[in-house]
């Protein structure tokens, strides 16, 4: 993924995440328990990371040549319509066999993470 797309789809996924967590804390308040309303807080949280760690991954990019920040940003992108895509409909549907795939996109972050570190002690 090239530096501006990465960058392009970090500051959606923030919008997104801006757009979610102003629903849950207004609209969603009074629609779903309180259990259900932290789940998708969950939800935005990670999302808000994640899509800023997409901008920053974005911007070392011409620091650490290689393949393991594109990587990264992929899997961050896929971490983020995993675990935050299905916390969202875990949250407004109550269907709980969604939180089954929730763990892979917390692994897709995992190893997004471990590929920036990896970027940085490969970089000369």
């Amino acid at each position: 993924m090239k530096e501006r797309t990465l960058i392009a789809a970090g500051a959606l996924n923030m919008f997104v995440a801006v757009g979610c967590g102003a629903f849950g804390a207004h609209g969603l308040k009074k629609m779903i328990s309180e259990e259900m309303l932290a789940i998708w807080h969950t939800a935005v949280t990670y999302q808000v990371m994640h899509a800023l760690g997409m901008i920053a991954v974005a911007l070392l990019m011409p620091r650490m040549a290689g393949a393991a920040l594109h990587w990264a940003g992929r899997l961050m992108l896929a971490g983020i319509v995993v675990f935050s895509g299905s916390l969202y409909l875990l949250a407004l549907t109550g269907t709980r066999i969604l939180g089954a795939i929730t763990p892979f996109g917390g692994v897709a972050f995992l190893a997004a993470w471990l590929l920036v570190a990896w970027a940085a002690l490969k970089s000369r």
